[in-house]
């Protein structure tokens, strides 16, 4: 599902990369709210806090929501530069890199919450956007767009309008992509929601507090690392029956 790019990409490379991204978005939306009370997936609720404070004249008060936002952004720019950075290497998979430091951040930050009181939310807050604007910056490039993990806004949106588009099968004939785009955007919306129960649950009920997020970076090192694997198997299997054609 990592590997895959371009024509290459099928809904089945989507649907693996979005239950997955999504489901550890959904882990990172709920452990931030109930560690922070922030929002540390998506800055649209920031943005408005931050337009609230600046038209109030209370421009230092408003500091903190322009960082948060800062943050996503500078996440996803930094993703798509090293992804840019390392393009060129045919051997290499691009997605390696945003997706361990990915992971590294959201280890970090439960790994240091056991051994030192954080005086600073508003600094891992920061981090965790950081984090969420280089997973959904990685995956909208990786599946040409279609699949974004960190915040629903838009999801919603496009699914209102393409299960409109089911009503009126003259102006829009081609069927089989339209359900395709729907069954995708069902499932990212569902893993999100799945994600934040099981933050939820590890969070409170398990009292796991921020080392939920260490869940969370598990899952995705493993399918990033599976898939690598996976790839390599069906690579050497390949050239293994292609071996015995020859023979």
């Amino acid at each position: 599902m990592f590997k895959h790019q371009g024509k290459s990409r099928t809904l089945k490379h989507n649907l693996r990369i979005a239950t997955v991204l999504s489901f550890v978005a959904g882990i990172v939306n709920v452990t931030g709210f109930l560690s922070f009370k922030q929002l540390t997936t998506n800055v649209t609720g920031h943005f408005a806090l931050f337009m609230n404070d600046v038209a109030h004249f209370e421009f230092w008060k408003g500091t903190v929501y322009f960082l948060y936002i800062f943050s996503f952004f500078f996440g996803s720019f930094f993703s798509s530069f090293l992804i840019e950075l390392f393009k060129e290497n045919k051997k290499f998979n691009v997605y390696v890199v945003p997706t361990t430091i990915e992971c590294l951040i959201l280890i970090s930050i439960a790994t240091i919450s056991n051994f030192i009181e954080i005086h600073s939310p508003n600094l891992i807050a920061c981090l965790l956007l950081f984090a969420m604007g280089l997973q959904n910056s990685y995956v909208t490039k990786i599946s040409n767009t279609l699949v974004r993990t960190t915040h629903l806004t838009g999801l919603f949106t496009d699914l209102g309008i393409e299960i409109s588009h089911l009503f009126f099968p003259k102006s829009h004939p081609n069927r089989d992509q339209l359900k395709a785009n729907i069954k995708l955007r069902f499932y990212i919306i569902s893993f999100f929601f799945m994600g934040g129960l099981v933050g939820g649950f590890l969070y409170s009920k398990i009292n796991l507090k921020l080392n939920t997020l260490i869940f969370g970076a598990v899952i995705l090192a493993l399918s990033l690392y599976f898939d690598d694997f996976r790839y390599q198997f069906l690579k050497t299997k390949r050239k293994y029956i292609f071996r015995k054609k020859q023979r």
